[in-house]
């Protein structure tokens, strides 16, 4: 019988890090991976919202383990994930938005939008790439955004923390491919979940975002996982330095 030609999308028997994991595409890459048979480490700040990650990954039938963590706080990063043995995918996720124009932005909002969404994905990748240099294999999925390629009113350091996280994600895959690390991202457009819901059906905000969507839909969570798992198994071995957009062609025009 011939090999086969199809790459498997399978992850069985590999240990994924998931930040941001609480709620929303984060709860739903934890969840999606333990079904392509990952065990898991989930992190978030709200301990609660983890204890039902937990839960759901266990009834598929993978183990799972909470870290109650800031992504931001760097000695508390290296002293979680350091304690893990073996680390085959990270899926670094978590991230704030704060709109507004430039003119109101407040210095609040600007530090928390870069604390978190870029030195915390930093700090995240840096200690997951420290177990995979060991191991001389991994995989660290960074979530882009269409505003990672695309500019947008009154969402400025939102999209300037994405476009950070474009090049890094080029530059770190450069860097980690001798090493065995391939380092990718996803491009979402507007996902539709229980935080952006209202905000997606409001007239104006969700009119103006469908409208610069060829496909005609806001995306669901389903649509960002499938990419993720993708990304972190054998069928994209080949895929480094790059972003999956899952835009429904917005980044096209």
């Amino acid at each position: 019988m011939s090999e086969p030609v199809l790459p498997s999308m399978r992850v069985d028997g590999q240990t994924a890090l998931v930040t941001g994991a609480g709620r929303g595409i984060g709860k739903g890459c934890a969840i999606a991976l333990a079904e392509a048979g990952a065990d898991l480490f989930v992190m978030s700040r709200t301990e609660s919202e983890l204890d039902e990650v937990v839960a759901q990954i266990e009834e598929v039938g993978r183990s799972a383990q909470k870290i109650v963590c800031d992504v931001s706080d760097g000695a508390a990063i290296r002293r979680h994930i350091g304690e893990i043995d073996r680390l085959d995918i990270l899926v670094n996720n978590a991230g704030i938005l704060r709109p507004s124009s430039l003119l109101d932005l407040s210095e609040d909002d600007l530090d928390d939008m870069l604390q978190v969404n870029c030195r915390g994905a930093v700090l995240v990748a840096q200690a997951a790439a420290e177990i995979m240099t060991r191991q001389e294999s991994g995989v660290i999925v960074n979530m882009s955004s269409t505003f990672g390629v695309n500019g947008r009113a009154n969402n400025s350091i939102y999209s300037a923390t994405k476009h950070f996280i474009e090049g890094f994600t080029k530059s770190t895959a450069v860097e980690l491919a001798p090493l065995g690390i391939r380092v990718a991202a996803v491009g979402p457009t507007a996902i539709d979940t229980p935080l952006t819901h209202d905000r997606l059906n409001d007239p104006e905000i969700g009119g103006d975002l469908l409208s610069r969507i060829p496909m005609g839909r806001f995306g669901q969570i389903t649509d960002v996982v499938g990419a993720v798992v993708f990304l972190s198994s054998p069928a994209a071995a080949l895929v480094s330095g790059t972003t999956l957009m899952v835009d429904g062609g917005w980044s096209a025009q």
